[in-house]
C-alpha cells in the first residue's frame, strides 16, 4: 500500500483540478499561434507544405492563393474555441480534420519528411509526428469535455 505524502496529495489535486484546463487552453494557443502565422504569406515555416498537401488533398482544385487563409481561418478557430472552451462539439472535430491533412505529408512527400523513409523522420517529419501528442490531447479533452472521464476505483 502506498501512502502519498500531504504536498504529494494536494500536487496530485491541484493537476486533476487544472490540467485539462491548461491543456486545453495550450492547444487553443498553438492552434492560434500557428494560423495566425498563416494569415501573413512567408511568414509560417510551414506554408510551402502545407499549400502543396492541400492542392494534392483536393486534386488541385484549391490553390494557393485560397488554401492558405482557409487553413489559417481553421486554425485560429480551433484556437478561440479551445482557448476560451466555446463551440467544442465543432472544435474537437474541426482539430481532427485539421491534423488528418498535417499528418498527410508524410505519405504524401516522404522524400521532403523523411531521411530514410518511414524510420527516421528529418526536421520536417519530427514536426509532423508530434501532433500525435496533440491528437491524443484533442481525444483528452473532448472525453472531458462532453463527460466520458472513466475514474478509477480506489481500494
Amino acid at each position: 500500500m502506498h501512502r502519498h505524502s500531504t504536498l504529494e496529495a494536494k500536487a496530485y489535486e491541484w493537476m486533476a483540478k487544472y490540467g485539462v484546463l491548461l491543456l486545453r487552453i495550450s492547444i487553443g494557443i498553438i492552434f492560434f499561434w500557428f494560423g495566425i502565422q498563416k494569415l501573413f504569406p512567408g511568414m509560417s515555416s510551414a506554408e510551402d507544405l502545407a499549400t502543396r498537401t492541400i492542392e494534392v488533398m483536393t486534386f488541385g482544385m484549391v490553390q494557393q492563393s485560397l488554401g492558405m487563409p482557409l487553413l489559417a481561418i481553421w486554425e485560429v478557430v480551433i484556437g478561440i474555441t479551445f482557448i476560451f472552451g466555446i463551440f467544442m462539439r465543432v472544435a474537437i472535430p474541426l482539430l481532427f480534420l485539421q491534423m488528418l491533412g498535417t499528418v498527410t505529408p508524410l505519405f504524401f512527400f516522404p522524400s521532403e519528411t523523411f531521411t530514410a523513409a518511414p524510420f527516421i523522420p528529418n526536421l520536417v517529419g519530427q514536426y509532423i509526428i508530434k501532433n500525435l501528442v496533440l491528437i491524443a490531447a484533442g481525444m483528452v479533452i473532448g472525453a472531458h469535455h462532453f463527460g466520458f472521464i472513466i475514474r478509477k476505483k480506489t481500494q
